[in-house]
């Protein structure tokens, strides 16, 4: 995610002291750090790539974020089939854009809280429709190269 798309995610998010956020697809881990810089109370980053990982352990350290920021090394699917029932107030999703799986994307916004937010980082002109009954869209923000979707869970 560009530094443009990110400053748009977190100036779009407004307050979020004291709020717990999933960063799925981490990869550094960039996210996280911001989220907590920002006043998040804690942050999940989730990624399977070993280099990432290694990379967002040294980051943590380097940062003084080992007591905010849990990185986790694992496949978001099979992280979410054995979590079911952990949420977050705030789930970030910028997966890779290559290969995009909606069925994993909607599946990570049932670890939102009721009241809670989801936000995907999408390629231009893709869409994501989440259960209406479940999920209200609250914005679609374009940049370009990238476009993020905000949802709030309503059930």
């Amino acid at each position: 995610m560009s530094d443009k798309v990110r400053g748009g995610l977190f100036n779009a998010l407004g307050d979020i002291e004291g709020l717990a956020v999933l960063d799925a697809f981490a990869g550094s881990g960039a996210l996280s750090f911001e989220a907590v810089s920002r006043g998040a109370s804690q942050a999940v980053a989730i990624d399977i790539d070993p280099d990432a990982h290694v990379a967002m352990n040294k980051n943590i350290r380097a940062l003084g974020f080992t007591s905010s920021v849990k990185s986790i090394r694992a496949n978001v699917n099979s992280w979410s089939d054995n979590n079911p029932s952990i949420t977050f107030d705030i789930i970030l999703c910028d997966p890779p854009y290559d290969g995009l799986r909606p069925d994993l994307l909607i599946k990570l916004a049932h670890h939102a809280e009721l009241g809670g937010v989801i936000v995907y980082s999408l390629p231009p002109n893709t869409s994501l429709n989440l259960p209406t009954s479940d999920y209200q869209l609250l914005s679609t923000k374009s940049y370009g190269d990238a476009q993020l979707v905000f949802y709030r869970r309503i059930a």
